[in-house]
This record gives structure tokens, C-alpha cells and sequence, in this order.
């Protein structure tokens, strides 16, 4: 079987049958105002699931299926990371993945490919949990702030796990896992994640406490329960897992992205317009909804996706980001650039990462009125922007400057697009499907 290198899976930026041409490989992304937009976007499968569910497969040998993956290159990273552990990897379709897990594993994911993301973390527990040993490098991705992995080391000790840290790896063994209660100090996802994947494995019963709580969390259990695994709770801050089962490979389709859905929201605030998101699951974004109602932004379920409009300009409000079920901190970037075209004044306190506002100096030189104060931002709304030439900080910031380039006069040019890359599928063809003036340019 080809592996993921293979003539067989194109990278994350090749033509495909009916999809607009790809963007070269090094280019900005050119934004001028656009009027209201229009039409129909299918939401993608969720980065943040697909990511964990792809690490999730080292637990069995076998043959797995997941659907609806997205063509966004930490896909591709995680897919060379099980490569490296021996795995073999093809598409047999635009968005479906085949993952081929041999009965033995290479269990070292090097410094090269884990420096690139955070989420690569996420195979130390699965690894642990397949091979009774893991040597993972610290890892990389987006910088916005500390994201210690102190808790997942400190939850993999009490299952019975020897850590050892040095020359930037994070060398693990256990010759047996055993189930213990887990008290996490903050409900953080990735620490979930990783004691959910090694309590598989682990003899007895693991019990998570103050658990994150997000719908890719649910996801993952669905994932390892239909997998054999015994994991109860999941959605909830108390999730317990029934270890030492054998587990087999499945055929998965993972949630959709509530953060892509977020961007196209964004968009239709910002442009206005009426657009509808197939595939989008709006039970996974209650809370974004009742801010976005709060800015003047209308929504409501249809079947098989959310419908939105924006016939107005946006009103100010007042934004907390918080573990879910609460703001995401993923939305923030997205909102603080519509409240710099709202009407009035809005106030958003960042309560999950501390250096998430590094994007506004961005904003600022499209001429937004943003003060920071510690984890404060005091956000002036202005009815336009000015385009700028800005560059992408991170993934989520990266796509709030082509959102708020939808409300600035003039040209926007959007660089460091790799980060934009990193998350969004094919970001530029489907907001031009909407009827956005967008383009990919060469680099500048």
C-alpha cells in the first residue's frame, strides 16, 4: 500500500476535482472589501479532533478509516509522525484517510516533526500505551504563550509511568500501567486527551477529574469506544475509563470544525450577508451564538448545518474567553476583529492563554482603536479599517486578518500564510465562493 508520500496523496495545496488552483507555495493572501456575501460553505471535520484521532490509531494494529479530514498541512505532519512510527498512510478520496498500524511501532517522535505543532504531543500516551515506552520531543507549534505539558507528565506519573526529561525529549516507560484518580488543576484538552489514550491500556480503572469538557473530547471517546475501549463520562468534568480490553481499528467520521464555522461567521458580520454553513454543528456552539446574537448577528439551525445573516453593522459587547462550554479561546482573535467594526466599545478578557493579544499590533496597523491591558483588550469599534500589508502570528490570528481585511478600504495583504495553512482548508476558494474580493499573490 502507498504511503503517505506516495504520487497517491497530493499535499495539502494540489488541485483537486473541482476545488479552486492551488496557491503557490510561498504567497500572501490579498484581501480587498467586499460586499455582502452569499451562498453556501461546507464545514470540514474538526482540526483539533482529527489531529488526536490520527495519534489514537497507534493503539491497535490494524486498518482505520476517518473521514472528512482536512487538506491543512498539520494533517500532513501528523500523518509523516506516524509514518516515522511505521504506519502507511493514503487517501482514497478528497477527504478520506486510510491508516494502515503494523503490529510493531517505532515508538520516537523526533524533534523535526513535533517541533512544528503542540497537538504532536498528544501520541506520547497512546505510544505509552501500545509499546510500554514513548521518547517524544517537546513540543512546538504556535506561539502565544506558555503551554506546559506538566500535567500530563505529572497524570502519566500517577498511572505508573517514569518520566525523565533531557536534550529536549521527554523519555517515558512503564512496565505496567495501572488505574488511579487523575485531578487535573485546569481542564486542560491535551492532558485529557493523553490520560483518555493511556487508560486504555492501563489495568483497572482511571478516573479524570475536572476533565476538559470539549466536543472533540466526546469524540475522541466515541473513537476509542467504538474501538473496544471503555471510556464513560466524556462531555462531562468526570470521565472514567475501564482499562486493559483488547482494541481493534474502526471506520470514524469525526465532528465538524466549530472553529472554521467561526471564521465564516466572522465573515458575514464583518461583510454582511446571508450565508449558510452545511455541516456545521451549532449544538457545539451555543455560547458563540448568544455573543454573536449579542453583535447584531443573526443564527439558527437548519438541518444539516446553521444559517446566519448580518443585515446590520455590529454592536459592541463584552467577551470572557473560558474552557468550554464557554468562549473559546480559539474564537478570540475572530471577535476582537469584528468588535473593531461594531458600533460602541467592547471589552474582551483572554482568561486561557496570556500572551494571546501579540496579534493586535496586526490589527492596530489596519487602523483598529485596540488597547491592551495585561488580559484586557478595550476595543474601540471604527465603521472601516485601512488595508495594510499584516502578518499572521498564529493560526487563528492568521485567519482574523483576512476576516477583518473584508472591512477595510483598500488592499490587505496577509503574510506568513503558512500558519493560516496550518488550520484552514482551502480559506481563500471558499470565501471567494461566497463572493469575497480575495486572492492568493505571490510573496512579498
Amino acid at each position: 500500500m502507498p504511503g503517505a508520500g506516495s504520487p497517491e496523496r497530493p499535499g495539502p495545496d494540489a488541485s483537486r476535482s473541482g476545488s479552486p488552483p492551488a496557491a503557490p507555495p510561498r504567497s500572501d493572501i490579498l484581501v480587498r472589501p467586499s460586499g455582502p456575501l452569499r451562498g453556501e460553505v461546507e464545514i470540514g471535520g474538526a482540526k483539533n479532533s482529527i489531529l488526536k484521532l490520527l495519534a489514537a490509531t497507534t493503539l491497535a494494529e490494524g486498518h482505520f478509516t476517518l473521514r472528512r479530514v482536512p487538506r491543512i498541512s498539520d494533517v500532513d505532519t501528523m500523518i509523516e509522525l506516524l509514518e516515522s512510527f511505521g504506519c502507511r498512510l493514503r487517501y482514497g478520496g478528497d477527504d478520506v484517510l486510510h491508516i494502515d498500524v503494523p503490529q510493531q511501532l517505532s515508538p520516537h517522535a523526533s524533534y523535526d516533526l513535533v517541533s512544528r505543532m503542540r497537538a504532536s504531543i498528544a501520541v506520547l500516551g497512546p505510544l505509552l500505551a501500545r509499546c510500554g515506552e514513548a521518547m517524544v520531543a517537546l513540543p512546538g507549534g504556535d506561539d502565544f504563550g506558555s503551554r506546559p505539558i506538566d500535567m500530563h507528565l505529572a497524570a502519566l506519573e500517577r498511572l505508573g509511568v517514569d518520566i525523565d526529561l533531557s536534550h529536549g525529549y521527554v523519555h517515558a516507560r512503564a512496565s505496567t500501567l495501572k488505574g488511579e484518580e487523575v485531578s487535573l488543576a485546569w481542564p486542560s484538552v491535551g492532558a485529557t486527551e493523553n490520560i483518555m489514550m493511556v487508560a486504555t491500556a492501563a489495568e483497572g480503572r482511571t478516573v479524570i477529574d475536572n476533565a476538559a469538557r470539549e466536543p472533540e473530547i466526546a469524540d475522541l471517546a466515541a473513537f476509542l469506544n467504538r474501538m473496544g475501549a471503555e471510556v464513560l463520562g466524556a462531555g462531562s468534568p468526570t470521565i472514567t475509563i475501564n482499562g486493559g480490553g483488547p482494541l481493534r481499528s474502526v471506520d470514524h467520521t469525526p465532528v465538524s470544525d466549530r472553529i472554521e464555522t467561526a471564521v465564516y461567521l466572522a465573515a458575514v458580520g464583518i461583510a454582511g450577508g446571508e450565508i449558510t454553513l452545511r455541516g456545521a454543528q451549532p449544538g457545539h456552539l451555543r455560547m458563540l451564538c448568544d455573543k454573536l446574537g449579542e453583535m447584531n448577528l443573526r443564527t439558527s439551525t437548519i438541518r444539516g448545518g446553521l444559517w446566519a445573516m448580518s443585515p446590520h453593522r455590529l454592536r459592541a459587547t463584552e467577551i470572557v474567553t473560558l474552557p468550554y462550554p464557554g468562549v473559546a479561546t480559539d474564537y478570540q482573535p475572530l471577535l476582537v476583529a469584528m468588535l473593531s467594526l461594531a458600533d460602541g466599545v467592547g471589552l474582551v478578557t483572554e482568561n486561557v492563554f496570556a500572551n494571546r493579544f501579540r496579534y493586535v499590533g496586526e490589527l492596530i496597523r489596519m487602523g483598529a482603536d485596540i488597547r491592551v491591558e495585561g488580559r484586557c483588550a478595550i476595543v474601540r469599534g471604527k465603521e472601516r479599517l485601512s488595508g495594510a500589508p499584516v502578518r499572521a502570528t498564529d493560526i487563528r490570528a492568521g485567519a482574523a486578518l483576512v476576516i477583518a481585511g473584508l472591512g477595510a478600504e483598500g488592499e490587505t495583504v496577509v503574510r506568513d500564510t503558512r500558519h493560516i495553512r496550518r488550520g484552514h482548508e482551502d480559506l481563500v476558494g471558499k470565501l471567494r465562493s461566497l463572493g469575497a474580493d480575495i486572492s492568493w499573490v505571490p510573496a512579498g
